[in-house]
């Protein structure tokens, strides 16, 4: 049998990073080396565990990956530690500004990761879709509808925007718009409108297992890849 990979979680508390601690524990691929929240943790070890602060990042065991869903503002400590140790990093942390974006891409010289807006397969297609659309329907409007529950603070989501970038591509100039209501997962509307007629492609979220899953898978994935910046899509093949 294979040497498990040593997976760290960063933002363990949160819904996603949850989910991840949850799937990960399951997956005999995996050993969690440990879980980092933003405060400091009422119990140090459970289920042989360690759990550390994310003040305390630097002191937490070696690891292999990293998987963050955190908030911006922990974001630099977790990408700069992978850079640090030589481990690899999936991240679902959005809302980061350019600065942050430019180091993603100057760390990726150095170690392998996944940054990503959003793990699903679904919205991995939907971003050709949306692209191919832009393409073949110019001067169209493009209108891109984002639901999410009451608590997500970023807006547009993260999604929202990767899917604006690829309309973009195709030469559209997307408009957004935001709803934070009730405990939607995720539902994202992007819409081409012509003299007439309109196209509308939708995704829908109904189990936010499916983004945890997806890093996981990615983590697995990354596991002895050269150093680079890889997409979701990278990890389908």
């Amino acid at each position: 049998m294979s040497t498990p990979i040593r997976l760290l979680i960063h933002g363990a508390n949160g819904r996603m990073g949850r989910a991840v601690r949850r799937i990960a524990a399951e997956d005999a691929r995996f050993e969690i080396a440990g879980v980092v929240s933003r405060s400091t943790p009422e119990t140090r070890v459970v289920d042989g565990v360690p759990y550390f602060a994310a003040s305390e990042l630097g002191a937490v065991p070696g690891f292999d990956v990293a998987i963050d869903f955190s908030l911006p503002e922990a974001f630099d400590g977790i990408l700069g530690e992978c850079v640090k140790r030589g481990a690899g990093l999936v991240s679902g942390t959005t809302g980061i500004d350019d600065a942050q974006r430019a180091a993603l891409d100057a760390a990726s010289a150095r170690i392998p990761l996944v940054w990503a807006s959003n793990f699903s397969l679904g919205v991995a297609l939907l971003h050709q879709l949306v692209e191919t659309a832009a393409t073949r329907l110019p001067g169209w409007d493009c209108d891109i509808v984002e639901s999410h529950h009451v608590h997500k603070k970023d807006a547009p989501s993260g999604t929202a925007l990767t899917l604006g970038a690829a309309a973009e591509t195709g030469g559209a100039k997307p408009h957004y718009a935001s709803l934070r209501a009730g405990d939607i997962v995720g539902e994202h509307l992007v819409q081409f409108t012509g003299q007439g007629e309109r196209i509308e492609l939708v995704h829908r979220a109904t189990d936010r297992d499916i983004f945890a899953r997806g890093a996981v898978h990615a983590a697995a994935w990354l596991q002895g890849r050269p150093a680079g910046r890889y997409r979701v899509a990278d990890t389908l093949g």
